[in-house]
C-alpha cells in the first residue's frame, strides 16, 4: 500500500508503482483530498478579485492577454489541446504509472488551486492501472508541458488511453494550467534512472571485490587509517563494504604486488564522488516529488495566489549530471579492472583467460563489448545542463533541460550494466580457473549467485548469454 499525502512518497514508492502492472494499492489522504479542494475554492474565488496567471490570462508570452466572461469557460481546454503536442516515441508503460502516481501526490499538497474532479479522474487512473498515451518529446526542463496536456485531455475524454481508461470529468476554467505546471513525466524517469544507478553502483562493490581475489590485491588500499585521513563520507563507505566483502579483520595478509593498479588501488576514492552523488540525487528527487511547483501557487494559509518559477528544475538536472559524470569514472575503473583480469602479469593465468589450445581467445571481446558500453556511457555523461533555450517571445529565457539530463541517466545506467556484467564475467572465470578458496569471505554469496546462473563451460564459445545472465544478476549483489 502506498501512502499518497502530498508529503511523503519515496523513491522506491516511484519504482514499485513503475513495475506494478494493472491496479495499484494506494491509500490517498482524506486531509489531503480536502486540503486541494479548499485551494480549488480559494482559486476560483481568487480569479473573481484579482489577476491570476493562467486563469485570467493567457500564458507565456499571452501572460498580459485577459481572459474573461463566457470565454473563461473554454480557455482551460483550448490550453491542453494547444499544448498536448506531444511528438516521439510513447513513453514506456512504468515511466506513464511513475508519472501519474508523482502528479496525484504532488496535486495532493493542496497547492495547485486544481478542480476535485481532476484530482479524482487522476487517482482513479493510479488505482486501475490505466495508462494514457503519453509522447517522449515536449519538455526542456520547465514543466512538462505536452506530456501532461495529453495526460489531462485523457482524462477529460478527448485523447485515446493504451491501456483501461477512466470516466471522463469536466476541466474547469484554470484546471489546464494548474494540471501542467509540474515535471512529473521528468521527475518519473529521473527516479527510475537513479535507483538503477544506486543498485549498480552498490553491486559493483561485490563486483569490484570478486576481482580483487581474482587478483590477489593489496588490503592496504582499504585499511581504516588510509580513509580517515581523508574521510570523504563515500569514499568511507566504499572502502568499509570492501573490508566487509573481504573480510579484512585485523592485519589482512599482503597481496602479490606493493601497489595495485588504479582499478583496484583507487576504488573508493572514485567510487566514492558516485556515492555522494547518487545519495544528493535521491535527496533531490525526493523533495521534488512532494513539492508544490504549480505556477501560480495557491496558498490557502495566506489567502492569495503567488507567481514563481517552481516549474524550473536546475536542482534536478544538476543533480543528474553530476551523478551520470561520477559513474562514468567508477565505470572506467571496471573497464581497466577488466583488463587486468585478462593479462597474465597479475592473474597467473592464460591471456584472455582462455583455456584449450595455444591460440584460443578465452574472454578476449569482453574488452570490446565493454568499452562499446563505456564509449555510450561518456556520450551519456555530456552535461545536458551548459545549454540554455530562450521561448515565448523571450519571456521564458532560461532552460534547466533536466528531462534531457534524465533520459540520459537512463542512458547511463543501461551501459554501465553491461560495463559490470563484462566484468563480472572475467572475475568468475578467472576464480573459477584459478579454484580460489572463498569459504570464509562474505563476497562468496556474490560469487555463488554469479557461478548459478553463468555457464562453468572454459572453452572458446559466445559470450552473450553470459554477458546477460551476469547483467540480470547484478540487483541481487547489490548490498
Amino acid at each position: 500500500m502506498i501512502r499518497v499525502d502530498g508529503r511523503t512518497l519515496r523513491c522506491a514508492d516511484v519504482v514499485t508503482a513503475a513495475h506494478t502492472e494493472g491496479p495499484l494499492a494506494i491509500d490517498v489522504s482524506k486531509a489531503a483530498l480536502r486540503a486541494a479542494e479548499h485551494s480549488w475554492k480559494l482559486a476560483e474565488e481568487l480569479s473573481t478579485r484579482r489577476v491570476v496567471y493562467g486563469r485570467t490570462t493567457g500564458v507565456g508570452a499571452n501572460k498580459d492577454d485577459t481572459v474573461g466572461g463566457g470565454d473563461s469557460a473554454e480557455h482551460g481546454l483550448r490550453l491542453l489541446r494547444s499544448h498536448a503536442g506531444g511528438s516521439g516515441d510513447v513513453l514506456p508503460a512504468g515511466h506513464i504509472r511513475a508519472m501519474l502516481l508523482i502528479r496525484l501526490n504532488q496535486l495532493l499538497a493542496g497547492r495547485s488551486g486544481i478542480s476535485p474532479d481532476l484530482v479524482g479522474a487522476l487517482a482513479e487512473a493510479v488505482r486501475t492501472g490505466a495508462l494514457p498515451v503519453v509522447h517522449r518529446l515536449g519538455a526542456i526542463g520547465t514543466g512538462d508541458l505536452a506530456p501532461l496536456a495529453e495526460t489531462a485531455l485523457a482524462l477529460a475524454g478527448e485523447r485515446a488511453w493504451a491501456v483501461g481508461s477512466v470516466s471522463p470529468v469536466p476541466v474547469h476554467t484554470g484546471d489546464a494550467l494548474a494540471f501542467m505546471s509540474s515535471n512529473a513525466a521528468t521527475l518519473a524517469e529521473a527516479t527510475l534512472a537513479a535507483m538503477t544507478l544506486d543498485k549498480l553502483t552498490r553491486a559493483s562493490h561485490a563486483v569490484a571485490a570478486l576481482t580483487y581475489v581474482a587478483l590477489d590485491g593489496n588490503p592496504e588500499a582499504y585499511a581504516t587509517p588510509v580513509h580517515e585521513a581523508r574521510p570523504h563520507a563515500g569514499q568511507v563507505a566504499c572502502a568499509a563494504e570492501m573490508r566487509r566483502l573481504l573480510g579484512m579483520h585485523g592485519t589482512p595478509k599482503p597481496g602479490r604486488r606493493l601497489q595495485d593498479p588504479f582499478g583496484l588501488r583507487a576504488f573508493p576514492q572514485v567510487q566514492g564522488p558516485a556515492l555522494d552523488a547518487i545519495q544528493y540525487l535521491r535527496d533531490v528527487l525526493a523533495v521534488e516529488i512532494n513539492a508544490s511547483t504549480e505556477n501560480p501557487m495557491i496558498s490557502t494559509e495566506h489567502r492569495d495566489a503567488y507567481h514563481h518559477a517552481h516549474f524550473h528544475t536546475a536542482y534536478v538536472s544538476t543533480a543528474l549530471d553530476q551523478a551520470r559524470a561520477t559513474v562514468h569514472q567508477v565505470a572506467e575503473l571496471s573497464v581497466a579492472r577488466l583488463g587486468d583480469l585478462v593479462e597474465p602479469e597479475f592473474t597467473g593465468l592464460r591471456p584472455f583467460l582462455a583455456v584449450g589450445p595455444p591460440g584460443s581467445s578465452g574472454v578476449m571481446i569482453l574488452e570490446y563489448v565493454a568499452h562499446d558500453a563505456l564509449t555510450e556511457l561518456r556520450q551519456a555523461a555530456l552535461p545536458a545542463t551548459l545549454g540554455t533555450a530562450v521561448v515565448s517571445h523571450g519571456i521564458e529565457d532560461h532552460a534547466s533541460f533536466s528531462t534531457q539530463a534524465a533520459r540520459a541517466a537512463t542512458a547511463a545506467a543501461a551501459a554501465y550494466r553491461q560495463v559490470l556484467a563484462c566484468e563480472l564475467v572475467a572475475a568468475v572465470r578467472a576464480l573459477r580457473i584459478r579454484k580460489a578458496e572463498l569459504v570464509d569471505l562474505p563476497v562468496r554469496a556474490a560469487f555463488t549467485a554469479a557461478s548459478d546462473v553463468l555457464d562453468d563451460r572454459l572453452d572458446d564459445r559466445p559470450l552473450t548469454d553470459d554477458i546477460a545472465r551476469a547483467a540480470g544478476i547484478l540487483d541481487r549483489l547489490a548490498s
